[in-house]
């Protein structure tokens, strides 16, 4: 399925849902640098846009009302994501405009919201670094959970796309350097997939395992997903 296709069936799914102010704001805030945001950002690191919503209305700290680029709501997970273009704030935002929205980003994190902003250049230019960001805040967010997610997913596919590359045993240090996540979620990371046999023990110690192979057996299954 192309992104053309997934993003019309998502956007529309969305678009069903609003009505007045709402649906307005969606069909003419949702442009350009956005689709470039799942296109080039979004679908490669997570390969669905499932929890995640354009245009989310909130609650301004003035009493109004105020629009994030995008929301993801899911398994816990409360992630405002913004894009920025390029402007100078000297020339096309007043010193109170600026002040209001530094103001606006506070109320966010005190309402409990994480937030992450990409500029438009990055977007185009330097999308794997993005997808990264996504991924590390994911994997810091998520890893062991009960139900797996798309993003634990993902972050298990790229250990074993650097096991295979690397042709090394895994350690809970490369999955560090990685992933950059702590060394707690790192080893939450290891045993999940241990669990799932996509990793086996490595190495001569018995007590402590230090160090993991990929299992062949599993790697023939998920072969499609590398």
């Amino acid at each position: 399925m192309s992104f053309h296709a997934i993003h019309k069936q998502w956007l529309d799914k969305h678009l069903m849902e609003r009505k007045g102010d709402s649906k307005r704001r969606l069909e003419q805030g949702h442009g350009h640098a956005e689709k470039l945001f799942l296109e080039n950002v979004w679908l490669p690191a997570f390969h669905e846009l499932d929890g995640l919503v354009p245009e989310y209305e909130i609650a301004d700290f003035r009493d109004g009302i105020r629009y994030l680029d995008f929301a993801y709501i899911k398994n816990g997970v409360q992630l405002a994501v913004e894009i920025d273009g390029f402007r100078s704030h000297a020339t096309e935002t007043s010193r109170w405009q600026f002040s209001d929205s530094l103001m606006r980003q506070n109320h966010l994190v005190l309402d409990g919201w994480k937030l992450l902003r990409f500029s438009y250049d990055y977007i185009k230019e330097k999308p794997r670094m993005c997808q990264q960001l996504l991924q590390q805040f994911m994997g810091r967010s998520l890893i062991g959970r009960k139900q797996e997610t798309s993003a634990e997913r993902f972050l298990q596919l790229e250990v074993i796309r650097y096991a295979i590359h690397s042709q090394l045993h895994i350690r809970p240090s490369d999955v560090i350097r990685l992933l950059k996540i702590d060394k707690r979620n790192a080893q939450k990371l290891l045993h999940s997939m241990v669990n799932k046999q996509l990793l086996l023990p490595a190495g001569k110690g018995t007590q402590r395992v230090r160090c993991y192979k990929l299992n062949p057996q599993q790697l023939e299954l998920i072969s499609h997903e590398l």
